[in-house]
């Protein structure tokens, strides 16, 4: 965490600061294409996402442990201490908590600083819990329950950091949509991963309306291969998940002129590894897609672009409406 950024966000103790600066780290070294969308932001509300997306990052990797050190009653007992140290945190804010865990205090204080409500945490950790057992999603209405938790609340957590030009609960509904989009973008690229720690997150009846199920995909990343029914049902996949891109885009205009670039180039990036997925025939059992490196430096470009033509026509009163932010953030965040 840049001292700027810290500086401009009203940060001053000095635990705290260390705080924020541990979910930058994390953020920087787990999220590449969520932190180079983050640069974007003005600099008082960084430290904020990255609280926020350091917590999400911490709770998720409790539950993967890709390392399988933990055994998966360790992983539930890790789960709760979490869960109970950050009910602790959101009752006494970040800054008074008296808390071990600095991406527990970080992700507190943004909550209070915010006014972000609570239950949307509640939420997430209920989704953590559930991939602690569940292994498969029958359908798409079941994946999308569990798909509020740990990716619509995601969005809607970071509402009140990124401002709205209206009412809030009208940008709720695209916000979520984001989240749903960019992880349901997540499960297609890490569909092989995911199956090595015995999860399927694709619906079951996507899957089988292609003639796909569990052992024909466990079956093609063991041995290389590939089948066009797989193809056929990660392109529905695909299909699919462009859908809820639509529905969320047309939120980006809801949101603060001087965040849009920030969230249209995590928007352009996340479709891009669409697009990759696409043009590398829906290998995604074999190889891992990623955006080329240059793609995303011209995005991020593009979307420096935006972000100077917002603050000029800022400068010059060109600005559609002052954006919408907690009463109790003025004075101390902004």
């Amino acid at each position: 965490m840049t001292r700027r950024e810290l500086d401009a966000a009203g940060v001053t103790d000095p635990d705290l600061r260390a705080a924020y600066t541990r979910c930058r780290r994390l953020n920087g070294r787990h999220g590449r294409t969520y932190f180079l969308a983050t640069r974007l932001l003005p600099p008082e509300r960084r430290c904020a996402v990255h609280a926020l997306y350091g917590f999400a990052r911490w709770a998720d990797d409790i539950v993967d442990d890709l390392d399988r050190r933990r055994t998966p009653e360790e992983r539930d007992r890790l789960l709760r201490q979490l869960e109970n140290d950050l009910a602790h945190g959101l009752r006494g804010g970040g800054a008074r908590a008296r808390l071990d865990e600095p991406v527990v205090r970080a992700v507190a204080d943004t909550a209070e600083r915010y006014g972000i409500d609570p239950g949307l945490f509640a939420d997430f950790m209920a989704s953590m819990r559930s991939d602690l057992s569940v292994t498969d999603y029958p359908t798409y209405a079941d994946l999308r329950g569990y798909m509020h938790g740990s990716a619509a609340v995601i969005g809607l957590q970071m509402l009140p950091v990124l401002g709205t030009v209206v009412p809030r609960e009208q940008a709720e509904p695209h916000a979520a949509a984001l989240g749903v989009a960019f992880q349901l973008t997540n499960f297609l690229r890490d569909v092989g991963e995911d199956l090595d720690r015995g999860r399927v997150y694709l619906p079951a009846d996507l899957l089988a309306a292609h003639g796909v199920d569990r052992r024909l995909l466990e079956w093609s990343r063991r041995t290389g291969r590939g089948d066009p029914r797989i193809r056929a049902a990660f392109a529905a996949a695909e299909a699919l998940t462009r859908e809820v891109y639509r529905e969320a885009e047309a939120g980006i205009a809801m949101l603060d002129p001087r965040v849009r670039p920030c969230v249209r180039t995590a928007f352009t990036l996340y479709g891009g590894i669409l697009d990759v997925i696409r043009d590398r025939d829906y290998a995604v059992l074999h190889h891992r897609c990623v955006v080329p490196l240059r793609r995303r430096a011209v995005t991020a470009a593009a979307g420096l672009g935006q972000l100077l033509g917002a603050r000029v026509r800022a400068g010059t009163g060109g600005a559609a409406a002052s954006p919408r932010t907690p009463a109790r953030q003025e004075g101390r965040v902004r």
